[in-house]
């Protein structure tokens, strides 16, 4: 899809790949704030430029002739831009990929962030950027103003100082700030701890986790009904979020090996320490920061259990699902099976139709259904 800024034309591409794609991968936040960038003759030949969730590359490949770094908590979006990168003739150097847990490797004079879902994503950022700021340094956030709550003002500045706003363009708009430096500034609040009811499990979530202060009514009802009495097989916990599906499963069936997926860092590290917490060292799984199941083996293995996202970032649709329950079916075993639970309203029983023949109910409540579906060719 073609994307015209005042830095150029690009042609763009949005992650999960669909065939006659409509949704695009920018939006007006990213249009105005290109466009305010060159309006004031930004970034600068030296400059030093941070760019924190870009969620398809759009702001990176724009402006890659200055070698930005680019933050990223998602796979997705660290795949899309190097996708971007190579179809814009761009060299994958050109732009200094980063993920969450990677320290950033200097100060920035101009830090430009796109407004995530998740407020304690932002917090967790804001705070992160301490020390790696020159003195001088611009801080530009952008957004569409209705994903602009007031949470998201009074965050900035609590953390960083007072902020002024652009008028609005486009249904968009823009937040500067500036460090001021605090005297006791507050600490990070992440990550966070909860008991798990009815268990003697302790949940760690870190910022960008779904659901991170207490356990969400979806999943509590997936835990109710999950299978036991497995043996020695192979369980997937796919977009295993904060892992307590996997941990479950793996309690529930002491000879399975659980693999934990997800394309969030945070996720993954959050599933990790909480798993490891559980079990120790001595009981082996897996976890893995990936583009759903595309790096694993075909048929490998017995049980895919998934709560799949319905929005990507603001953007509410069954793309992500859909894709997860393709990779399902290439990566179960003859007669191995895929339970999804979902909201009653998105209808994935239609699309495992379709993929896998057929489908049976294992449980419903007046929000929420668990689907089981068998793989039989």
């Amino acid at each position: 899809m073609q994307f015209t800024a005042p830095q150029g034309v690009f042609e763009l591409i949005r992650l999960p790949l669909r065939s006659n794609e409509l949704l695009q991968p920018f939006d007006a936040a990213d249009e105005y704030l290109l466009a305010h960038l060159a309006e004031q003759g930004l970034p600068q030949p030296d400059s030093r430029v941070l760019i924190m969730n870009d969620s398809f590359g759009t702001l990176a490949v724009a402006l890659s002739d200055r070698r930005p770094a680019a933050l990223s908590d998602s796979f997705l979006s660290r795949q899309a831009t190097q996708i971007n990168l190579e179809r814009n003739g761009k060299a994958q150097d050109a732009v200094r990929l980063l993920h969450s847990f990677e320290t950033l490797p200097e100060a920035y004079d101009l830090v430009l962030i796109k407004v995530p879902k998740t407020l304690g994503l932002l917090e967790h950022q804001l705070i992160s950027l301490r020390g790696h700021l020159q003195p001088d340094a611009q801080i530009v956030l952008a957004g569409m103003v209705k994903t602009l709550p007031a949470s998201v003002w009074q965050t900035v500045e609590r953390l960083l100082g007072p902020t002024t706003t652009s008028l609005a363009r486009k249904k968009a708009k823009l937040i500067f700030a500036k460090e001021i430096p605090f005297e006791n500034p507050p600490p990070n609040p992440y990550p966070v701890r909860y008991r798990l009811e009815h268990t003697d499990f302790w949940i760690s979530n870190h910022a960008n986790v779904f659901s991170r202060d207490s356990l969400d009514i979806g999943t509590r009802f997936f835990l109710e009904h999950l299978p036991s009495g497995l043996g020695p097989s192979g369980i997937v916990d796919l977009g295993c979020g904060n892992g307590v599906v996997g941990l479950i499963a793996a309690q529930r069936n002491p000879e399975a090996m659980v693999h934990f997926v997800d394309e969030s860092y945070m996720a993954v590290a959050s599933a990790q320490e909480n798993f490891e917490a559980a079990f120790g060292t001595e009981r082996k799984a897996s976890f893995q920061v990936g583009d759903g199941l595309k790096a694993f083996e075909a048929e490998s293995a017995d049980l895919i259990l998934c709560n799949p996202p319905f929005h990507q970032q603001y953007l509410q649709g069954d793309q992500i699902a859909v894709s997860l329950f393709r990779d399902a079916k290439r990566v179960l075993r003859q007669n191995g099976e895929l339970w999804v639970i979902g909201n009653r309203h998105l209808h994935y029983h239609v699309e495992l139709d379709r993929l896998f023949g057929g489908h049976r109910v294992v449980a419903a409540n007046p929000k929420f259904v668990i689907f089981r579906t068998r793989k039989k060719r």
